[in-house]
């Protein structure tokens, strides 16, 4: 839920161009095995325990996330790379 919102937000102010609409975009992806998180207050305190390395709230939660659902992320963020959670790069 945190990328679509993100996504949503970028596209809104022009900062990310999609071929389709974020919903249709989402609907494809659910379509084809993808499944949504959602944000879950667990998730939200968890942000206390992580350093100080990325400012980026969404990218802090989606770290969050991952570190406590146990999930690998997806990025070519540098600053993440400080964070010890699984990766790919």
């Amino acid at each position: 839920m945190v990328s679509v919102w993100e996504i949503q937000i970028k596209t809104g102010l022009g900062k990310l161009a999609l071929s389709q609409p974020v919903e249709a975009a989402l609907n494809r992806a659910v379509d084809v095995g993808l499944q949504i998180l959602p944000a879950e207050v667990h998730h939200i305190f968890g942000l206390s325990e992580l350093p100080g390395h990325h400012t980026d709230p969404f990218d802090r939660l989606l770290i969050a996330q991952a570190l406590f659902e146990g999930l690998t992320l997806v990025t070519r963020d540098a600053k993440i790379r400080q964070y010890s959670v699984p990766q790919l790069w």
